[in-house]
């Protein structure tokens, strides 16, 4: 690859990882004022669909154009053209085939899916989900050609335009729902609207993209169905996995967790209630993982397994760094939002809640961010399907200590069985890529009297802050607000400086923060 191109690749590496971070923090932040807006009942309506929803958007955006883009670019190596009738016409009616597949399943089994849940009226938001999934050729199709091409600004465009209607129409919904006093399954069938409406925003960008580019060509040898068949449903099932780790999780919930409260005693408005409350953990785990991991989209590219194999000492040292950064940034982040949890909770929904167990689900913010970075690492060195393969394992287990530990301790066995699934998973990538890196020794590496100093200095802050606090008198959400924000950034800076007096990092893992020149003047005692 030349520098020219090389450079071509990062732009458009960087621009897709801002894009996605960007999208992320709309998917998760506005839940909370859903939340607030259509109450703990209405939150969990969302929470039972959201699952759905959400394998169609990744494998809108993440597992089709994986695919899609790979058989571009072999292709084009090969010196055959992308042309309409051989390569677009066969690949969307792959794609129509498997969305079809999965819109009948969900049309079909609507109410049987709606009983398995515990909540039969829940059925006809099901049969309308349906639909998303086909739309999901045209959008796959267009970002997999766009990215072959190593032309990024199509996916992260309509990425953004998609996420942004999505999100207005669902708060839009929400407040009509809640000032006409609608019926609160109302927010499910608005939920998937809203998807609908996006997609097809996704589907216009992408369009407009085409018309414009027309990456297409006229001639192209006569290329076997069975070519891209199989890459499809190899590597594009497959990535699609590989983006789902907290997906899945709700995936689980969403079937086991108001059919295992009422098991334990519990009458079903109750146990939805509480579903509704243990819901409020999910935006903050994923905002606490976007935070944690992020850089991890930016590392893919950089990794792959002929670097490994020519420069492995200084490419096992990169990788080393890359672990630590999210290891150190992830655990001040959870042992942080763990300590000033109850003010958290009290200002983003407006009570204290569930505070116990959703302060044990915060555990997975750490796990779920050095798993996804470690898995990021193994999927760049090729080894897509064995991720896949430990992500359905950290699923079935929780789905099985979910219908285990429900029953016993309620909510918080959910909890409990979400970081037992996350902890599984980190375990399994963890061994996996020391067996594939022998010369890694990250955890050897971790300067641990100094984190032990750098955690317990915040968490000294934040409770004598907390404790100060707790004698003034709130009169208003926005001096709540004032106080979390003072008391966040305030922690995390401190928790910083000691990480840098103590020279926990090295310049080369400075160097993957933003901002990272200023870290390195203080790291290096420089004013």
């Amino acid at each position: 690859m030349s520098d020219n191109e090389s450079n071509t690749f990062f732009r458009g590496a960087l621009l897709l990882t801002i894009a996605a971070f960007i999208s992320k923090l709309l998917s998760a932040g506005y839940r909370i004022p859903l939340q607030n807006i259509t109450g703990d009942i209405g939150f969990y309506v969302y929470q039972q669909v959201y699952p759905i929803l959400g394998i169609a958007m990744v494998m809108a955006l993440y597992g089709f154009p994986s695919a899609i883009s790979k058989m571009t670019v072999e292709l084009q190596e090969k010196g055959h053209g992308i042309s309409l009738k051989g390569f677009y016409l066969p690949i969307l009616l792959i794609l129509f085939g498997i969305g079809g597949a999965v819109f009948s399943f969900l049309w079909l089994n609507a109410h049987l899916l709606a009983q398995w849940v515990g909540d039969p009226q829940l059925a006809t938001i099901y049969r309308v989900s349906a639909f998303v999934f086909l739309l999901i050729p045209i959008t796959a199709i267009l970002r997999g050609v766009f990215q072959g091409n190593n032309e990024m600004k199509p996916t992260a465009y309509s990425q953004i335009g998609e996420q942004i209607i999505r999100v207005g129409i669902i708060i839009l919904a929400a407040v009509f729902i809640a000032i006409q006093d609608e019926s609160i399954y109302q927010v499910g069938q608005a939920a998937v609207y809203a998807s609908l409406f996006g997609a097809c925003t996704a589907i216009g960008i992408l369009v407009l993209f085409f018309q414009k580019q027309k990456p297409y060509d006229k001639q192209q040898a006569v290329i076997p169905w069975t070519y891209y068949i199989r890459t499809l449903i190899s590597l594009g099932v497959v990535a699609v996995f590989n983006h789902m780790v907290l997906l899945i999780i709700q995936f689980a919930d969403a079937f086991t967790l108001v059919p295992s409260l009422m098991a334990s005693g519990m009458e079903k408005m109750e146990a939805i209630t509480d579903k509704g409350v243990f819901d409020r953990g999910q935006p903050l785990l994923q905002l606490g993982t976007v935070l944690g991991s992020s850089f991890a989209l930016a590392i893919i590219p950089s990794i792959s397994k002929e670097k490994l194999e020519q420069k492995q000492a200084q490419f096992t040292h990169f990788i080393q760094n890359a672990l630590l950064v999210s290891f150190y940034l992830s655990l001040g982040a959870t042992v942080g939002l763990i300590t000033i949890f109850p003010y958290a909770n009290q200002l983003l929904y407006q009570n204290t809640d569930g505070t116990v167990y959703l302060q044990i689900l915060m555990v997975g913010i750490f796990l779920c961010s050095i798993g996804i970075t470690a898995a990021s690492i193994l999927q760049g060195l090729g080894y897509i399907k064995r991720t896949a393969g430990f992500i359905v394992i950290a699923f079935f287990v929780k789905w099985v200590t979910n219908q285990l530990l429900v029953p016993l301790l309620g909510i918080t066995g959910s909890s409990i069985a979400t970081i037992i699934s996350l902890l599984v998973l980190c375990i399994l990538v963890f061994i996996e890529l020391k067996r594939k890196v022998p010369t890694l020794h990250f955890w050897k590496k971790i300067n641990l009297p100094a984190l032990t100093i750098a955690v317990g200095v915040m968490v000294m802050y934040l409770l004598f802050v907390n404790y100060l606090f707790s004698f003034l008198t709130i009169t208003s959400r926005f001096d709540l607000l004032l106080y979390v924000m003072f008391v966040s950034v305030t922690g995390g800076i401190l928790y910083l400086y000691c990480l840098l007096k103590g020279r926990v990092f090295t310049d080369e893992e400075l160097q993957m923060i933003p901002f990272a020149s200023r870290f390195m003047k203080l790291h290096n005692g420089r004013n």
